[in-house]
């Protein structure tokens, strides 16, 4: 079973450990409801290394979008993020995604834990336009950094505005001095920011120890 670089920070927290999608992840540390409520009243931070970050490069990389996802991916711009899915011809869905544009010839799409390997082999199966299509799922770590105080702790330890990161837009940004895309998304209903950056298990720890210490007075 797969572990995420911060699975030792995990067990040293005390978190409970379940298996999901082929990984050790956190379920929780003290109790549901209380970190339920840390992310609607304040802050919190989740562990979701276990997402898959696949990426579309060259000079069909737009038409690829564009055939395998729902969406129209020719409005987004180098620094924006749509919402979408993948679908069956019978208009069943194979998975839904993040579809970030990082430049003309270039998206990351960001898909499900559980499903990496049926999405990979769908997008495979349906590049009839020739795109470069590298996975980089186990490469790269995702923290989510959600709440209505999210943006008060992250911006003590990163040199850009995050005021002006719009919703639903990203950044190349350093935080904690690590190199990441910084992106104004998540899941929550709440505001916040997801961090994508490559590294091991220390920069990893690195990272998650200095949003904590950012985040003390709450």
């Amino acid at each position: 079973m797969k572990k995420t670089k911060l699975f030792n920070i995990h067990i040293k927290l005390g978190a409970k450990i379940i298996e999901f999608a082929g990984f050790e992840m956190p379920v929780q540390y003290s109790s549901i409801i209380a970190e339920h409520k840390a992310v609607r009243n304040s802050v919190g931070v989740f562990d979701v290394s276990h997402m898959g970050e696949v990426f579309v490069s060259g000079e069909k990389a737009l038409d690829f979008v564009q055939e395998i996802t729902i969406n129209d991916a020719s409005k987004l711009f180098p620094g924006r993020v749509q919402y979408s899915a993948m679908c069956y011809p019978d208009g069943g869905i194979v998975d839904d995604l993040l579809v970030y544009r990082l430049d003309d010839k270039e998206f990351m799409l960001v898909i499900n834990a559980s499903n990496i390997d049926k999405d990979l082999q769908w997008m495979y199966d349906n590049n009839i336009v020739g795109a470069k299509i590298e996975n980089f799922s186990d490469e790269y770590s995702l923290l989510a950094v959600q709440g209505p105080n999210s943006k008060k702790v992250l911006q003590k330890i990163t040199g850009i505005d995050l005021g002006k990161l719009e919703y639903y837009h990203f950044a190349a940004a350093k935080v904690a001095g690590i190199d990441l895309v910084l992106s104004r998304t998540g899941y929550t209903g709440e505001p916040g920011y997801e961090l994508y950056f490559k590294g091991d298990g220390k920069q990893a720890e690195e990272l998650w120890d200095k949003i904590f210490e950012a985040g003390k007075e709450f």
